[in-house]
């Protein structure tokens, strides 16, 4: 990795902010993804939350136990040496899922609206690997990146008050997976059966920001066995 410049931004009394640049990328992802890793390593006391965007992190601390000048003291060193640091790459997570019908219900407006059909634009979702680059919005909505521009499309005109739990969206270059039943106005294109939030496992929220996932096309049956099945 090379070197890392940084800006700091303050966030009331509690937080700060760094930020790694002005853009979507990879490069930017890896920087912070290894910079969260170096500060989970390190074990800094008064540090007690992390959390990743698209391009920055926002540091929250207890003031009482790091003061301001030590904690950028501290953090400038780790991203000093953040160009040491190797990133594992993750495991690809296939996600199923069931598309048009009843679970994407906006499938055929995307197609009209790219003059393509149906099919085509399954298939264009489902050829890439996306990277997920950071969750927000509700717990374990996984915003990612690496979808195909052919198929970006505009958010809808007027949000959906209910958007069943694991429906699958696209909202402009970006696509998503909906972990809860919730508001929204993403284009609903299919459904996956898996529970992506889920209070009752070890580890409530299934994805993760640094996780690869690929989505894979299946069938009613299929989608009816594995949400039977439980995950």
């Amino acid at each position: 990795m090379e070197k890392v410049e940084v800006n700091y931004l303050l966030c009331a009394d509690r937080a700060l902010t760094v930020e790694f640049g002005d853009e979507i990328s990879e490069k930017i992802n890896t920087q912070i993804r290894g910079f969260c890793l170096m500060i989970e390593e390190y074990g800094v006391p008064g540090i007690t939350e992390l959390v990743p965007t698209y391009r920055s992190v926002t540091v929250h601390y207890e003031p009482d136990i790091i003061g301001y000048d030590s904690l950028i003291e501290i953090l400038d060193t780790i991203i000093q040496h953040l160009h040491n640091v190797s990133i594992p790459e993750s495991e690809v997570m296939d996600i199923p899922v069931l598309y048009g019908g009843k679970y994407g219900p906006d499938l055929d407006y995307v197609a009209q609206y790219h003059k393509m059909t149906p099919q085509q634009i399954v298939d264009i979702h489902t050829k890439p690997t996306y990277l997920i680059y950071m969750l927000g919005f509700t717990p374990g909505f996984a915003y990612m990146g690496g979808m195909d521009e052919r198929i970006a499309t505009p958010r809808l005109s007027t949000p959906r008050t209910l958007i069943p739990a694991g429906s699958v969206g696209i909202a402009a270059s970006q696509t998503g997976i909906y972990p809860i039943d919730s508001p929204g106005g993403w284009q609903l294109i299919g459904q996956t059966p898996l529970a992506l939030f889920d209070v009752g496992r070890k580890e409530p929220i299934l994805l993760n920001a640094g996780q690869r996932i690929r989505f894979v096309p299946i069938t009613q049956e299929e989608f009816d066995r594995i949400k039977q099945a439980g995950n």
